[in-house]
């Protein structure tokens, strides 16, 4: 019995840990700023992924009536020219608004903040780029999420049951290959085609981590499905095949999700792949 514990609470705990890890090192998680400008404290978001259908709202919400802001913005990766569009005031906030762009179509930008005659910029390093993409319809990204949270989560029991007595290998092997089969090879290519209008953008038609990374642990995982089919405590080659899937998933799950992902090349109009900037940290 303590045994069964610890295996399950090992397994929740590593699998909210990278997901946890997954939410906030993504290219597409918000922006976060905390700033002190003019002698007002500012703190909020701005958002790094859009939708083709909508301009991409930035607020600040201020106090101060005598606080501007500058929206700074230029296509991505193609880089043709600057544009510099002010902020506009609206009940206590600061609103601006980044144009809708195709799908996989990518702008960067910054946001120029003036109160008292100082100024900051946000992000303060370099310019933080937006993605945008098409609606996928709810139903199937929800259960896109959750079954590649229980690929991750039967992964790791599958893992730690090999390392401590491979007494339900067998069972766990299936289930970690089975939800990563749906979630990310089946699944996945559904998500894309309705975000980025293309099923597949991995090898051999591109280099897309997410879609590359996927497809490595179904397979591996698929191998240890296998040597685990006659799942026995002294099966010990099963026993490390899955040890070695385990850590193959993490690593899979270490890559942030679409840090190398789909990008529309305005001058072809065709989508390839560009690593996209991660702004990860709370700037201030």
């Amino acid at each position: 019995m303590k045994r069964l514990f610890l295996l399950w609470f090992a397994t929740f705990i590593i699998t909210v840990s990278f997901l946890v890890y997954q939410k906030l090192s993504g290219p597409t998680y918000p922006v976060r700023y905390k700033v002190e400008v003019g002698g007002e404290t500012l703190k909020g978001k701005f958002s790094r992924s859009g939708d083709i259908n909508d301009d991409l709202e930035l607020v600040i919400t201020t106090t101060s009536e005598n606080l501007k802001a500058d929206l700074v913005w230029q296509r991505y990766p193609i880089k043709d020219g600057w544009t510099t569009e002010a902020f506009v005031r609206q009940d206590g906030q600061l609103k601006a608004y980044l144009p809708k762009q195709g799908m996989a179509g990518k702008v960067e930008y910054r946001v120029e903040i003036t109160n008292g005659g100082e100024t900051v910029v946000v992000p303060h390093d370099e310019a933080a780029v937006a993605r945008f993409k098409g609606t996928v319809p709810n139903l199937i990204l929800v259960v896109h999420v959750i079954c590649m949270i229980l690929g991750m989560f039967f992964s790791n029991a599958a893992g730690f049951d090999a390392l401590t007595g491979a007494r339900q290998l067998k069972v766990l092997s299936r289930l970690s290959f089975g939800f990563l089969l749906v979630g990310g090879t089946i699944l996945g290519p559904i998500v894309q085609k309705y975000a980025f209008d293309a099923y597949w953008t991995g090898w051999p038609l591109g280099s897309d981590w997410t879609d590359n990374k996927l497809a490595v642990g179904a397979l591996v995982w698929l191998l240890a499905m296998i040597a685990t089919w006659k799942s026995t405590p002294e099966n010990k080659a099963g026993r490390w095949i899955t040890v070695v899937a385990m850590i193959v998933i993490f690593v899979v799950y270490g890559i942030p999700h679409s840090i190398h992902g789909s990008t529309l090349d305005y001058e072809t109009g065709e989508h390839i792949q560009v690593m996209m900037r991660e702004v990860t940290s709370f700037l201030g």
